[in-house]
């Protein structure tokens, strides 16, 4: 389950004319980047959680055959050859949640698509190199409620390693925050976590039924020490292309 629904208002540049999810990294939407590194692992199943510009989802999967191949259009015949035509593995349903709902709602409206089963979700606007094999193991090894893929941002500003009479030693590029560990989402669930939902566009998944989970101690956290980044500003869409671009993407994963 992937939340794609929401206005992404701090990377407006992009999100004017398209949903968040639909933003590119070496041109391919961030959402097939986080597809593909489920499908790595052999989930292939996805529901998509649908809001803002939903349809320009729709319109991407219903004509996924045209953004992957080379086509020749005989207007004569109104016909259409596809080449080479190359497609995942992947059966996707697009859900409509509502415009202004919030994630908690969002997730509980595609309940009947998960009947009784652990489901896997996470947002449409961050890519990692976490282990979703482990994660799951390690899930099950807990026997909690809900597992919180849980990381370490990197600090948005270098330090300064300054010794005792005032003089820089050195300069320390971006490193990891100090200590603090944060929702990095990659969450696997079990399905008693529709419980703690409401259908109510004001249910904030990560309030009120994640705090509760916790007070109940039945939320647990996988800890990932690699790769993770989100897709907040257009700095960091930048950061992203360019790791795409020199071959650098810690978080492609397939081949």
């Amino acid at each position: 389950m992937i939340l794609a629904g929401g206005y992404g208002t701090r990377i407006a540049e992009e999100t004017d004319l398209k949903p968040k999810p639909m933003v590119q990294i070496g041109g391919k939407p961030i959402l097939w980047h986080i597809m593909k590194i489920y499908s790595t692992y052999g989930y292939n199943d996805f529901i998509i959680l649908l809001g803002y510009k939903g349809y320009y989802i729709k319109e991407y999967f219903a004509n996924y055959f045209l953004h992957q191949s080379d086509i020749t259009i005989d207007l004569t015949n109104n016909q259409m050859q596809v080449h080479d035509n190359y497609s995942e593995p992947w059966k996707v349903t697009l859900v409509d949640t509502g415009l202004d709902a919030m994630t908690g709602a969002r997730i509980k409206r595609a309940q009947r698509y998960i009947g009784d089963e652990t489901f896997l979700l996470t947002y449409g606007d961050g890519v990692a190199n976490v282990n979703i094999e482990k994660s799951i193991e390690f899930h099950r090894n807990q026997k909690k409620l809900i597992t919180m893929t849980a990381i370490q941002p990197e600090a948005r500003f270098g330090n300064l390693d300054i010794e005792s009479d005032g003089t820089v030693k050195a300069f320390v590029e971006k490193p990891r925050s100090e200590g603090g560990w944060i929702n990095g989402g990659f969450f696997v669930c079990e399905p008693g976590v529709f419980d703690y939902l409401e259908d109510d566009d004001r249910c904030v998944f990560e309030q009120t039924p994640l705090h509760q989970m916790a007070k109940e101690g039945k939320l647990a956290a996988y800890k990932h020490d690699g790769f993770w980044q989100c897709m907040d500003t257009l700095r960091d869409n930048q950061k992203l292309n360019s790791l795409w671009k020199t071959g650098n993407a810690p978080w492609k994963v397939w081949k």
